[in-house]
């Protein structure tokens, strides 16, 4: 379709900005049908650039094709049509309404040929999903000001860098770089926070568990995963983020582990699969970027479903903390079923979307001979599957009885939970139909008997290890302590004590100008008041006299 110009992003936008206007069936048609139709422009966008215009000088291409591209914003409709059918019953608009502005500013990045649209949709990104936060009630209000707050930054790194790469090149172009000047440096700096890297990574969990039930999981899936499309259009094969990769992953399973909270258990269960593509876009190689789009695509698919489980029991029981559920599989079945299943799709069990995605990337890192980078990233999957893949479910829908008997949620909810999961099987069982997509040829057979016995072993033993160890991993209502600390906490301390000094400070300087003043006035009183000297009168010839002598005195001193 040469004659396309339509960027498929402004659907969603579209929809979004008048979701708050219509109200009944017309929305839910709304909400069902603009990602539908988002999703069949998309496939309709050709390789190359299809829209561009001149900016002060610039060439601008908010419209720009190939596989990456479509990929990314093939997920991220989808993602937005089960988004909106989860969230069919919630009644918020504004919620709905920033949600659709949100996934479709980050189709807007997947098509964005260059890095001043890049800019404009990042930011209308961070717009939509602070407003996603907010809507969460309670405690959201002051997170969603600490989210905005991070991203803010990030998005004046962002601009500071991409002011000085066109300063420095005289080109927009979105291209793959390295990090070898102040400027990119800025710019990846902008990229990863919104891809949850340290040291600012705790705004992720901070942030989206105080979402509503249906809020968090759009939240899943936009911010991060732009974050790692850029990553991978704009710094494939950085080594830094090798580092910064392993880093996440290992950070995501340590906290995830003593979380108590269900959703910010989930929430750390993000940084950390991040932090697995993150280690891909460092390794760089065909087979490693590959996997890292693969991955991405099905972790936004099992992650929602995750969440759209630990939602539903936020919606059924109103209960959010595992050690307030258990036993739910009892009355809530479908639920229970469609949490496992994402759980297994997480910790990459066979027959499941992770193990076909995941396994590339170690792949990967094997072909590059990075035999430490392979070790951690094994051990880092038996991590996923204690924290996600076992103790997720195992809180929630067994362990003790909670006493709870909440039933299934809505029909509109089970029915995305059924969608999701039935991507997640069908992409395991059928891996090809994914890699058909991939940016690049794929050349990888996932199903060998190696593989799989290796896998299954690692997810045996991890079994096993939680079991034993469970008397450990049992959650108590404790407060976990993040990077978050040091500017809720200490920064709060800290700017506690800067008023009292500086309040004390600035009495005593208005105190002793008040007193410098005082004297001052006096002072001038003393002379020029009634009974001043400069007051009194002064006889004819004494004042004669003295403006003689100075008039002498000014001759003198010109002539000398």
């Amino acid at each position: 379709m040469a004659d396309f110009l339509l960027p498929p992003g402004l659907v969603l936008i579209a929809a979004g900005l008048l979701i708050p206007m219509v109200r009944g069936r017309a929305r839910s048609v709304l909400l069902l049908a603009a990602p539908l139709l988002t999703l069949w422009l998309i496939w309709h966008v050709p390789d190359g650039i299809v829209l561009s215009y001149e900016f002060m000088g610039y060439g601008i291409a908010p419209l720009k094709g190939d596989a990456l591209s479509r990929l990314f914003a093939a997920i991220f409709a989808i993602m937005a049509f089960g988004g909106g059918l989860f969230s069919l019953n919630r009644d918020g608009q504004a919620e709905l309404s920033a949600a659709f502005v949100y996934a479709g500013s980050a189709i807007g990045v997947a098509f964005a040929g260059d890095l001043i649209t890049v800019f404009v949709f990042w930011e209308i990104m961070a717009v939509g999903s602070t407003i996603v936060v907010w809507c969460g009630g309670g405690g959201a209000h002051k997170a969603g000001l600490r989210y905005a707050a991070i991203h803010l930054l990030g998005g004046v790194l962002l601009m500071a860098g991409i002011a000085g790469e066109i300063g420095a090149t005289g080109s927009a172009e979105f291209r793959a770089m390295q990090p070898d000047s102040i400027a990119r440096w800025l710019i990846l700096a902008g990229f990863l926070i919104n891809a949850g890297a340290p040291p600012l990574s705790a705004w992720l969990p901070d942030a989206y568990p105080e979402a509503s039930w249906s809020g968090t999981v759009f939240l899943s899936a936009f911010t991060t995963k732009a974050a790692v499309y850029v990553l991978i259009r704009g710094f494939p094969g950085a080594e830094i983020l090798i580092f910064i990769g392993l880093f996440m992953v290992f950070y995501g399973i340590i906290y995830a582990l003593l979380e108590n909270d269900v959703r910010r258990i989930l929430a750390y269960s993000i940084v950390n699969q991040v932090g697995f593509m993150v280690t891909g876009i460092g390794i760089g190689t065909v087979m490693a970027l590959n996997g890292v789009a693969a991955h991405a695509f099905t972790h936004i698919i099992y992650k929602a479903l995750l969440l759209m489980s630990a939602g539903s029991v936020l919606y059924m029981t109103g209960k959010r903390k595992c050690t307030d559920v258990g036993g739910l599989f009892r009355t809530m079945p479908l639920t229970c079923i469609c949490g496992i299943i994402g759980a297994l799709s997480i910790s990459a069990f066979p027959l499941t979307s992770g193990f076909i995605s995941k396994s590339m990337i170690s792949q990967g890192a094997a072909d590059e001979n990075l035999m430490i980078v392979w070790m951690l990233l094994a051990v880092a999957s038996a991590g996923v599957f204690l924290h996600a893949g076992i103790k997720f479910p195992w809180f929630v829908f067994f362990q003790k009885d909670s006493g709870l008997r909440p039933d299934d949620p809505p029909w509109n909810m089970k029915a995305a939970m059924v969608l999701f999961a039935f991507f997640c099987i069908g992409l395991g069982v059928y891996p090809g139909l994914l890699y058909a997509f991939l940016p690049s040829p794929v050349n990888y057979v996932p199903y060998t008997g190696a593989h799989v016995v290796f896998q299954l072993q690692l997810l045996l033993f991890s079994g096993l290890a939680f079991f034993l160890m469970l008397g450990w991993l049992k959650r108590s209502l404790t407060i976990t302590l993040d990077s978050d600390w040091l500017y809720r906490g200490l920064g709060q301390a800290l700017q506690r004590e800067f008023h009292i000094i500086s309040g004390a400070a600035w009495t005593a300087f208005v105190d002793r100008i008040y007193r410098a003043a005082a004297r001052f006035l006096a002072t001038v009183y003393r002379h020029h008041g009634p009974q001043g000297v400069l007051a009194r009168s002064w006889p004819t010839g004494s004042m004669a006299l003295w403006i003689t002598l100075l008039l002498g005195a000014y001759l003198i001193a010109y002539y000398l």
